[in-house]
């Protein structure tokens, strides 16, 4: 998954150091000190993640789906939250208008199965047109 650098070069080194503010594999925190001044404002805007619509164009992503997550994240997911790999990853997804770091890991996981049992051309459509909105309120953004 492409995407631009936003945090410091010593970023996983500094983990340990930095309090989780997420429940479950996720790792979020809204003042994270690993994260660079730009990158703070291309996380917030969500301009860090346009390097993404590459993987959409080779087939890698789709425009709507469940966000990529890290490997590390994986390992640590439980059986029942493991389905929402099931589908190719979007830019986009029912969590990403919701209210994004706002929305813990479980409910996060939930919102992805919820899609993928409706999982339609009109669903896709509704996600899409709300996903700009989302987007410049900057709700959750981090």
């Amino acid at each position: 998954m492409l995407k631009f650098r936003t945090m410091r070069l010593n970023a996983v080194a500094m983990q340990s150091q930095v309090v989780n503010e997420q429940q479950g594999p996720v790792f979020k925190n809204r003042h994270d000190p690993r994260v660079t001044r730009l990158g703070a404002v291309l996380r917030r805007t969500s301009l860090d993640e346009t390097p993404q619509l590459l993987n959409v164009l080779v087939g890698h992503m789709s425009l709507v789906g469940p966000r990529p997550p890290l490997e590390q994240e994986v390992a640590q997911y439980r059986l029942w939250q493991r389905r929402r790999l099931g589908i190719k990853p979007g830019l986009t997804c029912l969590w990403q208008i919701s209210g994004r770091s706002e929305i813990g890991f479980e409910e996060w996981v939930r919102m992805d199965l919820r899609y993928l049992t409706r999982q339609d051309l009109t669903t896709d459509l509704k996600l899409l047109l709300r996903t700009p909105r989302s987007v410049l309120s900057c709700r959750g953004a981090y």
